[in-house]
């Protein structure tokens, strides 16, 4: 994006009537001996301030600040796979769990950018794209045999899309019932999306509202 300057050096003129110094801001002008143009690229927003801002934004402003965050130059495609997009220097204990759920989602046709986690800003984690579709994911993997109802609560405030990724043998319907309540629970909550080895089932709030979806999702887990 850059931004256009116009600087302007007029010649002395007889002076003119008050009506004729009324400019109007959608007036187009031909340009004029003395006339240069300077170009001015825009930097970049700080990573940081874009993430804050998604608290903020619904709809298409937020959609658009998704794809506006995947476009920033500290991106770089992980050396063993190019679909998933890191900041140099990510590290930490969650950082291999990140990549593991990661190169899942690239098996089912995602791009995917890994977020830094800025201090004193509640982020997400990951970016998702597929086909121009941008879609918010916070990250939960599931290790031990009772633990989903705790870690959907802790996605409230940070994403209203939750990525489950089952690292254990969890019991079906007690992973159902536990979906249903964090719908219940968080009414701002739009998906479920949970990986199962090879299997991603997705799972909206409408779906959960039928009598029949613990015995729908039991079929396909």
């Amino acid at each position: 994006m850059v931004e256009w300057v116009k600087s302007t050096t007029f010649a002395s003129t007889k002076s003119r009537t008050m009506l004729e110094d009324i400019i109007l801001e959608d007036e187009i002008f031909a340009d004029e001996p003395g006339q240069v143009w300077i170009v001015a690229e825009v930097p970049s927003r700080d990573i940081a301030e874009q993430l804050a801002d998604l608290h903020t934004l619904k709809g298409a402003g937020f959609i658009s600040m998704l794809k506006e965050i995947t476009q920033q130059k500290a991106f770089t495609p992980l050396e063993s796979d190019s679909n998933i997009y890191i900041i140099d220097g990510m590290q930490g204990d969650d950082f291999e769990n990140l990549l593991n759920a990661a190169r899942k989602a690239v098996e089912h046709g995602y791009r995917v950018f890994i977020l830094p986690n800025p201090k004193g800003i509640r982020t997400a984690d990951y970016i998702f794209e597929r086909k121009g579709v941008y879609r918010l994911y916070d990250l939960k993997t599931i290790q031990g045999k009772a633990s989903v109802d705790n870690r959907l609560k802790e996605s409230i405030g940070q994403s209203n899309r939750i990525l489950l990724n089952m690292a254990v043998d969890y019991n079906p319907r007690h992973l159902a019932m536990s979906i249903k309540r964090y719908f219940e629970q968080n009414h701002s909550a739009l998906e479920v999306l949970v990986f199962k080895g090879s299997k991603v089932i997705s799972i909206i709030r409408e779906d959960t509202e039928s009598y029949v979806f613990i015995r729908n999702f039991m079929m396909k887990y």
